[in-house]
């Protein structure tokens, strides 16, 4: 594990020095034209001072202070975008002002529109500084819940997300060698806040998120890793209305095309206080997740779950050497939940009969993935050193009995929790080193898929029939 983490950082190490030497230009978006007045539209000169700083080689662009109204800006190889104190990049509220591009959404790819800041497509590129970046995205998310509310009716709930089109944040795709942090504060995204997609030896160091200001944003997911390699992030600070810190790797048919997988991903020093988790992996499972460490995280009263592995029957992929360490969770209600059959109107899209002249990307998300290749493997997992009190559950873990989970060490657990929970279709699990304080013991239908749990903390019986999850409400969907 440590050389794994000394290699990572060196070359992270490297990747940073690159940027640097290539700072040879320097300007100021006001020589550009840039008013920073909070209302006039200032995307244009911004764009022409990144621009002629990579034209010269690389450099640094930097702001006066204030408030810079802007659509979508693209941030080149070399450049780096110094975002200082006291200067908010605010984003436009005109979905024309974020041009449509190729990249991937949701586990699928197709054409959206981009970023408020993005990296696309360069090298040795990064954003930083002690400002904000502000997405004002309340008009975006009013739109969705709008959409949503017309879709639901017609058995479209899963292409809400797909049509409603949000501007995410910060995009950084097909990348390599980019930093963002240095105490930036990101919030009110439209969508997801970062997005680091198809992209290799990226840092994120020393960012605040808060995106549930002016209301609760649908799908305002805090930094999502998806099928990217050799990333780094550390000193996070987060408040969210969904996953906070999450790996994905694609969805259905789509993903398995591409077959990208997240790997070689260390996430440390964060916290993380409100989300739909502390850490999360999927549902986007079907590039699959491997050598992923995360520790030294700390998760709050208001996340629900404190580590999340959640993926559907048609998503494929896999989990593997998967390292989770010296977590603290203060009142979050459920310690470890592992679902493979969630939220299933989003999930499993279905096109209703009759309903002609659909999007192309409806059909792609609709494709049939047989169930031999549609349930996710994980398997050789470890997690240790959880310290959690005030829990409603210590376990909600359901797995399928023909894909059962597979190899997960759990060593020095301390829980408290009012309900032991349940582990359902497990093997060759181990428990050890543990103080498991429960109000009710944990469940089980076969005691031999775990070794190590203390006599009086479990109980073996048949399970009771599962709930169809697809009969819960939408909104109970979402939350679980």
């Amino acid at each position: 594990m440590l050389r794994f983490l000394a290699a990572v950082l060196l070359v992270l190490v490297q990747a940073c020095g690159l940027a640097q030497a290539a700072g040879a230009a320097t300007a100021t978006v006001a020589e550009f034209g840039a008013k920073g007045d909070g209302v006039t539209l200032d995307t244009v000169a911004i764009q022409r001072a990144i621009d002629a700083v990579a034209s010269k080689g690389g450099g640094a662009v930097s702001f006066r202070p204030g408030t810079y109204l802007t659509g979508s800006i693209f941030v080149k190889s070399g450049v780096t975008l110094n975002i200082g104190k006291g200067v908010t990049l605010l984003g436009s509220q005109r979905i024309g002002d974020y041009p449509v591009m190729p990249t991937r959404i949701a586990g699928i790819e197709m054409s959206w529109p981009a970023a408020l800041v993005n990296v696309y497509g360069q090298k040795g590129a990064a954003i930083e500084g002690e400002g904000t970046i502000d997405g004002d995205g309340k008009v975006f998310w009013d739109s969705y819940w709008t959409l949503r509310k017309q879709y639901e009716p017609q058995g479209l709930r899963w292409a809400s997300d797909y049509d409603a089109r949000r501007p995410r944040l910060v995009q950084v795709f097909d990348s390599k060698d980019v930093r963002v942090g240095g105490g930036l504060l990101l919030r009110r995204s439209g969508f997801w806040t970062l997005h680091i997609c198809y992209s290799e030896n990226v840092t994120v160091d020393g960012v605040t998120i808060r995106n549930n200001e002016g209301g609760r944003g649908p799908s305002t997911d805090g930094i999502d890793i998806d099928s990217s390699r050799k990333v780094l992030v550390q000193n996070a600070d987060i408040a969210v209305n969904d996953d906070a810190l999450c790996m994905k790797s694609g969805r259905d048919s789509d993903g398995q095309r591409v077959a990208r997988p997240t790997e070689d991903v260390v996430i440390r020093n964060s916290i993380v206080r409100d989300g739909a988790a502390g850490i999360t992996f999927g549902s986007e499972t079907a590039g699959g997740f491997r050598n992923v460490e995360a520790y030294n995280i700390t998760v709050e009263r208001a996340v629900p779950v404190g580590i999340l592995f959640k993926s559907a029957h048609t998503r494929g992929g896999f989990g593997e050497k998967l390292r989770l360490h010296d977590f603290t969770m203060k009142d979050v209600a459920v310690v470890l939940r592992i679902t493979m059959n969630w939220n299933p109107s989003y999930s499993y899209a279905a096109i209703p009969p009759g309903m002609k002249d659909v999007p192309p990307y409806w059909k792609v998300l609709a494709t049939p993935v047989p169930r031999e290749k549609g349930i996710a493997h994980f398997h050789d997992v470890e997690i240790r050193n959880i310290k959690a009190t005030g829990a409603a559950t210590a376990f909600e873990v359901s797995g399928y009995k023909e894909a059962p989970l597979q190899r997960f060490t759990l060593d020095k657990l301390e829980i408290q929790a009012a309900n032991g929970g349940h582990l359902y279709d497990i093997d060759g699990w181990s428990i050890t080193n543990s103080r498991l304080e429960l109000g009710a013991p944990l469940e089980m239908e076969d005691a031999r898929g775990v070794q190590g749990l203390p006599q009086g903390s479990f109980i073996v019986r048949p399970a009771a029939p599962r709930a169809d999850p697809s009969k819960k409400s939408f909104e109970e969907q979402d939350k679980t």
